[in-house]
């Protein structure tokens, strides 16, 4: 079995099929022992509730706007944010449009 040297992605910001308006969805882009790349499409309204996460992880925000809460602090997020997180650091998003969001988790850091 061949494996490609590389993964590729022509269009991070379309949604695969139609996104209902009242959910989030999220795909595994990819995953190896040292990263895990996920996308998430966000619904307008729709959160992740506060959460930690058991490793560093990189949020990057492609489009759309959100109300981000870090540990203590309250940010807001737009096309270009970008965040790195300490692992155990609690953290939630409210997408306040729709918005995708493309997470890093740094499996091995």
């Amino acid at each position: 079995m061949f494996t490609s040297p590389f993964t590729y992605l022509d269009d991070l910001l379309q949604p695969p099929g139609d996104l209902p308006s009242d959910s989030i969805l999220s795909r595994s882009l990819y995953k190896d022992p040292h990263l895990q790349a996920t996308l998430f499409h966000f619904s307008r309204g729709q959160q992740l509730n506060e959460h930690t996460a058991s490793h560093p992880a990189i949020l990057h925000f492609l489009e759309g706007e959100a109300a981000l809460t870090l540990g203590d602090e309250q940010r807001r997020a737009g096309p270009g944010t970008w965040v790195h997180m300490t692992a155990h650091l609690p953290h939630s998003i409210q997408a306040e449009t729709p918005l995708t969001m493309l997470l890093l988790l740094l499996m091995d850091a």
